[in-house]
């Protein structure tokens, strides 16, 4: 990955605070570095007054929609293979695509942002996720279908990334509880996907391709607002044409950073956790002896944790110089839950599922301390684009694996054994990740 497809989002960048608005200089506070370049004046007039509201509405709405692509599908899959005539090879490559694509395209986000600026290119996002998700039920064919949801995922990967630099560049101060309100967004939003889709289905007449193509309506609600926001933004550009040159920055070497390397594993593993817990968790409790019913629900109860959650941690983590605590905290819940699971999966089943729900809030303290490890919203972009990244190729083979260890070895033994021991160095790079510093300081 060039350093300099990683370069700073220089005059594209949405305003940030002025400096009499600012906070001083503390742990988790992020300030203008020596080299950014300044910012874009504050829009005026009265969509100009209530342009961070508008911004605050356009997080949300965009958050609501970074996961429903994947959730309503996984709901439906049966009908689509039946529908498409879909091979289970296809269909399995189906549920590992969502990584791959982060991954691919969350790398272009840098780019991306630095020409046109975040608030487009997640406007940007918005649509793409709206016609994809319209068209793929609708596209005539496995192949149609494939690439309709590549587009959707596209328009999420570069999302993903953008959400926390958005955050820095908007909220500098409020770091912690604006990730807070966009990760419960994110996790509101997949829950609500998961147990809506099947229903909604059903009220429209039965038909997987209008169960799939009801959640375009949502992402097209959420292009509105960043429509205001790019508005307003070049609105803003125009008037500071006689502001100060951009100054020259210091260049990060992101690859060269032990933190963003801290962070890229750590993010990693917490997918990979995730992604083990969504896709199998279900099928541990049926296999010990729960009803198929009462084992969707305990998966529901586990999702549903991140959302109040999601809301609080990162508020706790901004107000911590070191939140390698939280991460170990959060490590002893997986680990904990674990062990219920391969000692007595059943009679607590409840137990284990709340502490599987706690544990994945790991991604909301990822998120966080993305936004703190640098001083900058160009840092923020550098660090957000290579974590998530880096951490969702690292996230791809564990599913794939512990299917194949529980193929293979005939029960839950070893697989649960992995998710354990993936939970050891989760926690090592965690306390990593979260010390007090930033990657400019590593630079």
């Amino acid at each position: 990955m060039a350093d300099d497809d990683l370069a700073t989002l220089g005059p594209a960048a949405e305003p940030l605070p002025t400096p009499a608005d600012r906070p001083a200089h503390g742990a988790g506070q992020p300030q203008q570095g020596p080299g950014e370049a300044p910012q874009a004046l504050p829009a005026t007039g009265p969509a100009g007054r209530w342009l961070p509201r508008i911004v605050i509405a356009g997080l949300v709405l965009a958050a609501l929609n970074l996961r429903p692509a994947i959730t309503s599908l996984g709901a439906l899959l049966e009908e689509v293979r039946d529908g498409l005539g879909m091979s289970g090879t296809v269909a399995g490559l189906l549920t590992s695509v969502p990584a791959l694509c982060f991954a691919a395209f969350g790398i272009a986000a840098p780019r991306l942002a630095r020409r046109f600026g975040p608030g487009a290119v997640v406007c940007a996002g918005m649509v793409a996720i709206t016609v994809g998700v319209a068209v793929r039920p609708y596209a005539g064919g496995i192949g149609g279908f494939l690439a309709a949801s590549a587009l959707a995922l596209a328009g999420i990967a570069v999302s993903n990334v953008l959400m926390p630099v958005v955050i820095k560049s908007w909220f500098a101060d409020r770091v912690g509880p604006m990730t807070g309100l966009y990760s419960m967004a994110l996790a509101l939003g997949t829950s609500l996907a998961a147990a809506l889709t099947v229903p909604m289905t059903d009220a429209l007449g039965g038909s997987w391709r209008t169960g799939l193509s009801v959640w375009a309506a949502l992402a097209a609600v959420a292009v509105l607002p960043w429509l205001v926001v790019v508005r307003q933004r070049r609105a803003a550009a125009g008037r500071a044409t006689g502001a100060a040159a951009r100054t020259a920055e210091t260049p990060v070497r992101i690859t060269s950073s032990p933190t963003a390397w801290a962070l890229a594993v750590f993010f990693g593993l917490q997918a990979t956790a995730a992604y083990i817990t969504m896709g199998w968790m279900p099928q541990i409790f049926r296999d010990a002896g729960v009803s198929a019913g009462t084992a969707g629900v305990l998966l529901a109860v586990t999702m549903a944790m991140g959302v109040p959650l999601s809301f609080v941690l990162p508020r706790l983590a901004s107000r911590m110089r070191h939140q390698g605590p939280l991460a170990v905290l959060l490590g002893l819940c997986g680990l904990a839950g674990y062990a219920g699971l391969w000692l007595a999966p059943a009679a607590g089943a409840w137990a284990w599922a709340l502490l599987m729900g706690i544990s994945n809030c790991a991604f909301p303290l990822a998120l966080t301390m993305i936004g703190m490890r640098s001083t900058s919203s160009a840092g923020v972009v550098k660090l957000s684009a290579f974590a998530q990244s880096v951490g969702y190729l690292i996230s791809i083979p564990g599913p794939l694996l512990v299917g194949t260890l529980y193929q293979h070895s005939g029960g839950w033994g070893l697989p649960i054994a992995l998710m354990a021991g993936l939970m050891v160095p989760q926690i090592a790079v965690g306390v990593l990740a979260g010390r007090d510093r930033r990657i400019e300081d590593e630079a």
